[in-house]
C-alpha cells in the first residue's frame, strides 16, 4: 500500500484545523503542518494529533506549501488547506489509490460552505482542485494568493468522486474583508508580472464578472447567498483592477 503525508498551512486557525485533521485520520500515514507563528490555539489543537510540527515565517501561500510539500516524508502527497475537510466519498477514494496509486496528479471537486449554505453555482461548483499528487511530479506555482499544483510535463492526471469539503466564510463581512486583503495580494503579483489596468477595466471587469456568475453560471439560483456571493465576485474584480491602477500611478494599496 502506498504511504501518503498529508501537509496543511496554518495561521490562527483554531476554529478550523480540528475539522481538517479529524478527517484525516485513517487516511493520512503522517501529517504535517507548517505554521506561520499563531497566536491562538492553532498548536495546541495540532499537536493533540500525531502530527509533525513546523514553523515558519510566511513568505506567501505558495512558498509556504512548496516548503510544506519539501518536509513530507513520502513522496505522495495530499495537500490541505486548513479550512479544508474530507467527505466520506472522497475518503473512501483516497484509500482505493492507496492500493493502487497509478496517476501522478488526483483532482476532485471542492464543495463551499457559506455562512450557514453549501454553494452549487456561482462559479463555486464544480471547484476542480488537484491536491493529491506524487510530490516529485508537481509542486505548486501560480500568483499568490491564487495558488495551483502544476504537474511537470508528460505526467498523467486523473479526477476522483468525492468532494473536498471548504468552509469559507462564517459571515458577509468576513467574505468582504478577506477580500479586500486577497485582492491586495492579486494586484501587486499581477503588477509585478505585467498586467496593467484601466478606466475601462474597473468598470467592465466587474460587470462582466457578476452577468458570468450570476446569469451563465447560474447563482441567481443559489438563493440569497448567491446572489451576494457574486456581487462580492464583482467587487473582487473592482478592487484588483482599481489597485493595479493605484500601483502604475505610485499610489500604496497597502
Amino acid at each position: 500500500m502506498t504511504k501518503i503525508s498529508a501537509v496543511i498551512i496554518t495561521f490562527n486557525e483554531e476554529h478550523n484545523i480540528k475539522r481538517c485533521l479529524d478527517s484525516l485520520q485513517g487516511v493520512a500515514d503522517e501529517i504535517v503542518v507548517v505554521d506561520s507563528f499563531s497566536t491562538d490555539k492553532t498548536e495546541a489543537i495540532c499537536k493533540s494529533f500525531e502530527v509533525k510540527w513546523l514553523q515558519n515565517k510566511f513568505l506567501g501561500h505558495i512558498e509556504q506549501k512548496n516548503l510544506a510539500l519539501e518536509h513530507a516524508t513520502f513522496d505522495h502527497v495530499l495537500s490541505l488547506d486548513a479550512d479544508e475537510a474530507l467527505d466520506e466519498n472522497l475518503k473512501a477514494e483516497i484509500l482505493k489509490i492507496k492500493e493502487n496509486f497509478t496517476a501522478d496528479g488526483y483532482y476532485f471537486n471542492r464543495l463551499t460552505h457559506y455562512v450557514d449554505q453549501w454553494i452549487y453555482r456561482c462559479g463555486w461548483y464544480p471547484d476542480q482542485k488537484l491536491r493529491l499528487l506524487n510530490k516529485t511530479k508537481g509542486s505548486w506555482s501560480g500568483s499568490n494568493p491564487h495558488d495551483i499544483i502544476s504537474m511537470k510535463e508528460g505526467s498523467r492526471v486523473q479526477k476522483i468522486s468525492g468532494n473536498l469539503l471548504h468552509y469559507s466564510y462564517d459571515s458577509i463581512s468576513d467574505h468582504v474583508n478577506q477580500t479586500n486583503k486577497f485582492t491586495t495580494i492579486a494586484a501587486k503579483a499581477a503588477y509585478t508580472k505585467g498586467t496593467r489596468s484601466s478606466n475601462f477595466k474597473i468598470i467592465s471587469r466587474p460587470a462582466l464578472k457578476f452577468f458570468k456568475d450570476y446569469f451563465l453560471k447560474r447563482g441567481f439560483l443559489d438563493g440569497r447567498y448567491g446572489f451576494v456571493i457574486c456581487c462580492i465576485n464583482a467587487l473582487s474584480a473592482l478592487l484588483k483592477y482599481s489597485k493595479i491602477k493605484d500601483l502604475q500611478e505610485n499610489r500604496s494599496i497597502d
